[in-house]
């Protein structure tokens, strides 16, 4: 079975939806692996890093896609479903993709109607991981949580870029500096 992850090409995304770490546990598993070159640049990881775990570094990913049984992104793939939005890149991954493909990712249905009409013309099983429930159980695979308690320490950490001084609280004994 053949797992793709396509970088992403919405502006401004710099995650990636597997890491090299996250590729060996799949190759472990019996699944081909394939990353497409440049897919982890935004996060800082390498296309040797990948290749190092064993997946298969694609520079074309329209015949990656076009075999993928599985693919998975962070964010839903761009298309050319009219609605002027496309990918910034001109591919349109969902006509790549094969009928009977699993596309796995953030797919924000609600806000693209005509690209999950697209997934249901073209075949394509797509699971929406913001919709898992948020239980103990799949915890694990909560992108919600785990997204926002990243974001929390992003903002702690942009607020201290940008306050431009040591941020100490007032000193001891002396409450009202």
């Amino acid at each position: 079975m053949k797992i793709v992850v396509p970088k992403e090409r919405r502006a401004g995304e710099s995650r990636v939806a597997a890491t090299p770490e996250t590729a060996r546990k799949l190759i472990a598993l019996g699944f081909d692996v394939t990353v497409e070159s440049g897919a982890g640049a935004g996060a800082n990881i390498l296309d040797q890093d990948y290749a190092e775990a064993g997946a298969t570094i694609a520079d074309q990913i329209e015949g990656a896609l076009g075999e993928a049984d599985i693919v998975l992104k962070v964010l839903r793939p761009g298309a050319s479903n009219g609605n002027g939005r496309g990918n910034g890149e001109g591919l349109d991954e969902t006509t790549a993709m094969k009928k009977g493909a699993l596309l796995i990712g953030m797919l924000s249905p609600l806000e693209d109607l005509p690209q999950v009409e697209a997934y249901a013309k073209k075949g394509i099983d797509a699971f929406s991981l913001e919709f898992l429930p948020r239980i103990t159980r799949a915890q694990g695979m909560d992108v919600l949580s785990s997204q926002a308690n990243l974001a929390g320490y992003k903002s702690v950490l942009d607020a201290a870029a940008e306050f431009g001084r040591a941020a100490l609280g007032p000193p001891l004994g002396n409450p009202n500096v």
